[in-house]
């Protein structure tokens, strides 16, 4: 199978299981379920999941991770490639 088709289709699995605990959550608390919202969330899954899996060599893992985690591993993965280190010193 193709990488890249691999790790979206992985990265979409993780924000569809990410977006299905989601749902569970909104009927034990009996709120509305959005759909248009839970659409849009496995959709930017799977561009997460594709690009992640870009950057890590189409590792099938970290692509699923990554659509499960969606934007938070973006954040994580800057972190900790970011070299400067600001620190703030009050006189």
């Amino acid at each position: 199978m193709d990488p890249t088709l691999l790790a979206a289709l992985l990265g979409g699995v993780g924000g569809a299981t990410r977006g299905l605990v989601g749902i569970l959550k909104a009927l034990a608390l009996h709120k509305k379920i959005i759909w248009r919202y839970y659409t849009i969330t496995v959709i930017c899954a799977i561009v997460v999941g594709v690009f992640t899996g870009m950057v890590f060599n189409y590792d099938a893992r970290l692509s699923l991770l990554a659509g499960y985690a969606g934007t938070d591993i973006l954040e994580g993965i800057y972190k900790s490639f970011k070299a400067e280190k600001v620190m703030v010193v009050k006189k």
